[in-house]
This record gives structure tokens, sequence and C-alpha cells, in this order.
């Protein structure tokens, strides 16, 4: 069963539920209404008739005379001895011999009962006539209730016809506006289904409507979703991509290299050297990508103990002074003496691998300088190059994986594949803090990382 049947049954059975309600409420008022006029008729015909109502010399009821009865056909009065004899009736049931009430006749007070007498519908009150303390009759006080039945069926069915009609109405128009509401639902499935066939991330859900309502809101998730999914899904294909494209170069060498050994019949010291590196690039290949898989699945874990930023910054100035060698000028800007909480050797890895960049690209004779220094409840470490920077297209996407600005920071002989900054940043920002980057193309680029101090440090 669809959502929009089972809607308009809910909205039209929720209708007719209300209306059922409200129509029982009425038929009962106007039910205790009608009864309640009835009995204050039947007991004024009886307080005028009892006011005129004698006892005689032997203990025997009798009536002066009775009220002007006859002018309706809807009151009816018997008067009945102790005895069980009628004394009294209205001219309009004097054809009558059987007690209006038989029960009420039993009464030691008065009662208000129903009883039906030759097709006719009575609400009779029998009121026990008494003298002194000794019973002397039953006063019997009946009136028509055909009419109040009239007019009860009448309601009951206005009510019932009013409630069917009303629930039906509520159905077709539910079924309608449903149908208008939860159209955008339809498109949402024919869009789901399309990409499922096509395999087309690309495609999203049209709603022209304000998004201000809960479907809206759906649906703009779901758009939003798509294309999470697809920027995940082409990041994928790009990754796939990248590392085929890592993987190729390494074994084709060593491939080269093994079938030029083969061919030769004898081991080349050479061919040795690059197999070697090649498989060193393999390894760190394989590690830098264990390692961003661990680190994003959360089971890489940092150590983190108090640091002396100062002290960890020159210990990887003079492990990089002997890699700049007569290259390139590695320099020492202004220094403070910095403690901040972070796992050491994480944090050496990022700054060895921002001068190991900054040194590489480099050219020869330009300068790398590193700085340390607190600001404000911050500590800030910078790497500045000269080298040939980083165009403004590059820039937004150099911590992406394997992504590299081929064209301003050549690849060269570089045993890099891009997943350095990588790293750097997810060590970086688990540490609390942030790296950014600014460069400007012939004019080098400046790397800072912000960590907070040992104090502001997340637990």
């Amino acid at each position: 069963m669809s959502l929009r049947l089972r809607l308009t049954l809910l909205y039209s059975t929720l209708m007719g539920g209300i209306l059922l309600t409200f129509g029982a409420a009425v038929y009962i008022i106007i039910s205790v209404l009608l009864l309640n006029q009835a009995d204050t008729t039947l007991a004024s015909t009886a307080r005028d008739i009892m006011a005129v109502t004698r006892v005689n010399s032997v203990a025997e009821i009798d009536v002066i005379t009775l009220p002007p009865l006859d002018m309706t056909s809807n009151v009816y009065v018997q008067l009945w001895g102790e005895d069980n004899k009628i004394r009294n009736e209205s001219p309009s049931i004097a054809n009558l011999t059987s007690s209006l009430d038989p029960i009420g006749l039993k009464a030691g007070e008065p009662i208000y009962r129903e009883n039906t007498i030759q097709n006719v519908h009575l609400r009779v009150l029998s009121v026990p006539l008494r003298s002194g303390i000794h019973s002397v009759g039953i006063l019997q006080v009946a009136t028509n209730l055909n009419v109040v039945d009239a007019a009860r069926r009448d309601l009951l069915d206005i009510l019932l016809i009013s409630t069917i009609v009303s629930a039906l109405v509520a159905g077709v128009g539910s079924w309608f506006v449903l149908g208008s509401v939860l159209s955008p639902l339809d498109a949402a499935t024919e869009t789901a289904l399309a990409i499922n066939r096509a395999d087309d991330l690309s495609r999203r859900i049209p709603y022209d409507v304000a998004s201000d309502d809960e479907i809206g809101n759906l649906i703009e998730a779901f758009n939003q979703t798509l294309e999470r999914l697809e920027n995940l899904f082409t990041s994928q294909q790009r990754f796939l991509a990248d590392v085929s494209h890592e993987l190729r170069t390494p074994l084709t060498v060593i491939k080269g290299n093994v079938d030029l050994m083969r061919h030769m019949k004898k081991l080349d010291e050479e061919s040795l050297s690059s197999i070697d590196q090649e498989a060193g690039r393999l390894t760190r290949l394989v590690g830098g990508l264990l390692l961003l898989t661990q680190a994003e699945s959360g089971k890489l874990t940092l150590n983190k103990q108090p640091v002396e930023l100062d002290t960890l910054l020159l210990e990887v100035f003079q492990e990089m002074h002997i890699l700049a060698s007569n290259k390139v000028r590695l320099k020492i800007a202004d220094i403070d003496q910095i403690q901040i909480k972070g796992d050491r050797d994480r944090l050496k890895q990022v700054l060895l691998n921002l001068v190991a960049n900054a040194i590489q690209y480099t050219p020869q004779g330009g300068d790398v300088m590193v700085g340390l220094a607190r600001i404000g409840d911050q500590a800030r470490i910078i790497v500045r190059d000269t080298g040939p920077g980083i165009s403004s297209e590059d820039l937004p996407y150099i911590f992406d994986r394997f992504y590299r600005a081929e064209k301003s920071r050549t690849r060269s002989s570089s045993p890099g594949f891009g997943l350095g900054l990588s790293i750097a940043k997810w060590i970086v920002e688990n540490h609390g803090g942030t790296i950014n980057v600014e460069s400007k193309e012939g004019k080098g680029t400046t790397f800072a990382i912000w960590l907070p101090l040992e104090k502001d440090m997340p637990k």
C-alpha cells in the first residue's frame, strides 16, 4: 500500500472518527434534552392533578375535576385506587383498561419509566398518593414519545449521512492534496532509480518550491548526499588512477632491470641499485597509504606527551642542514621556547616533510627559513622558501592525496608521491591545530602551522 493511500485512509478515518464522536455527543445531548422536556411536562401535569385530588371519608381518592387534558392527545392520565381499579382517567384513553405502566403501580416513590402500549411509545410518571402514612392510590401520567423518537431517528440519519459524506470529501481532498505534496518524493525515487541504472551521480532532484518544509529539507539533504557521494566517487577514481600511475613507474623500472640482467645473464650493480631504489619507493608509497588509511579509520593513535617545540625544530634543522648542503641556505629565524602537548615523532615527521619539500623545490642558491613564535595562545611554526611558488589554481588542492603542482614545483627526481602534505594536515589537525599555505608564483611559498599551547590542548 502506497504512502499516499495510507495517509488518505488515515485522514479519512480520523475525520470520520471526529465526526462520529461529535455526532454521538449531539445525539445524546438532544435525546436528554427532549426527555427532560417530556419529564418536565409530566411533572407539571402531575402537580396540577394532585392539587385537585381529595380523599373522601372512606379513604378513597377522588378528583374534583381534571385539568383540560383533552385539549391534546399527547398527555394521558390514569388514577388508580389502592384496590387496583381505575378511579379516573383522561378522555383520550377512556377505552384503555390496562395500566400505562404496570410496574409503576408497585413503586413506593415517584418513578419515570418508558413503556409501549398498542405500538405507542410512552414516557410514564408514576406517583404514589398518600393520606398521612397510608397509601391511597397511584397517579400515572404519560406522554407520547413517538415524536421524540422520530426526531431522534431523523437526527441520527442526518448525523450518519453528514459523517459519511464528510469522510468521503476529506478522503478525496486528501488524495489530491497528498498527490501534490508527495510528488517530489516520486521525483526523488525516479532520480535514485535513474542514478542506479546509469551510475550517474551528477544528477540532482528538482524541487521548485521553497525548501522550508519537511519534504524540501529531505530533498535538499538528499541532493547534498548525492553531491558528497559524487565527490567521494570522483576522489576514489582519482585515487585509484594516481595509485596505479605511481605503482606503474617503479614496477616498470624493476621489470626492465630484471629483464636486462636476464638478457645479460649476469648481475649488474647499477641495475640492482635501481631496483633497490624503486623498491624503496614502493615501500614508502605503501607505508604512506597505510598511514592515511589508519588515520582516517581512527586506528592511528597519537602518543601525546609534553614536547619542547624549540628543541624539536633545532633537531630538524640539524638533520635537514645536511640535505641542504651547498644547494640552498637553510636559516633559522626567531625561535621562542614553547612547550605543547603532542606526539613528538609525528610532529617531527611534519616538520621534516615541509623542510624537505622547501629544500627540494628551491633553486640553487635560494633560501629556506624556519621559525617558531608564540602568538597569543598558540604556537606558530613557519617554513618559508624562495622557490618558484605555487599557482593560484593549484593552491587549494595541495593537501589532497597524490596532488602535486606540476607546473611550478616540478617532480624531477623527487621520491615523493604527493602523500606527505595529506599526512601532515591530518597530524596537525589531530593536535588541535591548523596548517595553511601562502604562495605567489616567482616569489616563494610559506607554510604556517598553528598549534595550541599545552594548557589549551584538547584532552
